[in-house]
């Protein structure tokens, strides 16, 4: 009877998760970017004052959100790389 005895290969999960991490990413940096200039427009431009706060506060719920991806792109990373690799 054969036992197995490398722990199994962890990198083609490891390799998708960084796939995705990287295309969500690229995705909020996009969107991100895009509803900032519009915020900034929006504040710029806006006559009165409760629309201009409007946007302000538009403008950090987007700098947090960037954020929050960035950290959790960090956690993943630190938990993924935790997992001991395999040994052939």
């Amino acid at each position: 009877m054969f036992f197995h005895l490398a722990d199994p290969d962890i990198s083609p999960i490891t390799n998708v998760i960084t796939t995705w991490i990287h295309i969500g990413q690229a995705l909020v940096a996009s969107v991100g970017s895009l509803a900032f200039i519009f915020a900034f427009i929006w504040k710029i431009t806006a006559v009165e004052s409760k629309s201009a706060l409007a946007a302000k506060q538009w403008i950090q719920r987007i700098v947090v959100g960037t954020i929050g991806v960035e950290v959790a792109s960090s956690l993943v990373t630190i938990l993924t790389n935790s997992v001991p690799k395999s040994t052939p």
